[in-house]
């Protein structure tokens, strides 16, 4: 009974390991969120309708089901069609996509509110629309939704708790590990929220540079 710290030194490196493994499945999931978002952002808007319902119907499921859901599809439900995906690989492709949906929302909304002459503007000095999209009006429709996709990636670090159920070692699974080996839950969920804490902190730190960088580029 009671508390007792003293048990987390001799663990402190499965909790480390597992909170290097949230990072690199929040990196890697964000990266494919961000570029994700901004491709589904352009077929949205500008791919023939053979090519944009598809995309449409994607995203709408995506947005319209549980993330948890989506990774047990990915994960277990591809293998029954051929596809067996390592753990990892399955937290990030169903965290990318899932967050690159809204990213992409985002992102469209921005592209139509770039003014039009920057389009037109382009097409006159003999680019094509698709170096117009490319060159000027996407870098300018991404450097307006720099914040709210920042906080898009802070969610997509909490949420990244999640694929521990479908067995990647991250913060969260690595604390019940050491849990299941001392007893001691309270002393761990401490431990991987001081951690989660210091990973947020990191990435804001992070995204408030980008933000000034963009800010001072304009």
């Amino acid at each position: 009974m009671g508390l007792d710290f003293s048990v987390i030194p001799k663990y402190l490196d499965v909790v480390m390991l597992g909170a290097l493994w949230t990072i690199a499945i929040t990196v890697a999931a964000a990266l494919l969120s961000f570029f994700g978002g901004i491709f589904l952002a352009v077929v949205a808007l500008y791919a023939p309708a053979i090519i944009r319902l598809p995309f449409r119907l994607f995203a709408w499921l995506f947005m319209g089901t549980p993330l948890l859901l989506q990774l047990f599809l990915i994960y277990f439900g591809l293998v029954q069609i051929g596809i067996d995906l390592p753990a990892f690989v399955a937290g990030v492709i169903g965290l990318g996509l899932h967050f690159a949906v809204y990213n992409s929302e985002l992102i469209q909304t921005s592209i139509l509110a770039v003014d039009k002459g920057q389009m037109e503007a382009a097409r006159t000095l003999g680019l094509s629309r698709g170096q117009a999209l490319r060159k000027v009006v996407v870098p300018q429709a991404v450097r307006d939704v720099i914040p709210p996709i920042g906080n898009n990636m802070i969610a997509l670090l909490k949420d990244s708790a999640l694929v521990s159920v479908i067995g990647v070692s991250e913060l969260t699974l690595s604390a019940q590990l050491a849990i299941g080996r001392t007893y001691r839950p309270f002393e761990f969920y401490v431990l991987a929220a001081v951690f989660y804490y210091i990973i947020n902190l990191g990435m804001e730190a992070v995204l408030r540079r980008i933000e000034r960088k963009v800010q001072a580029a304009r």
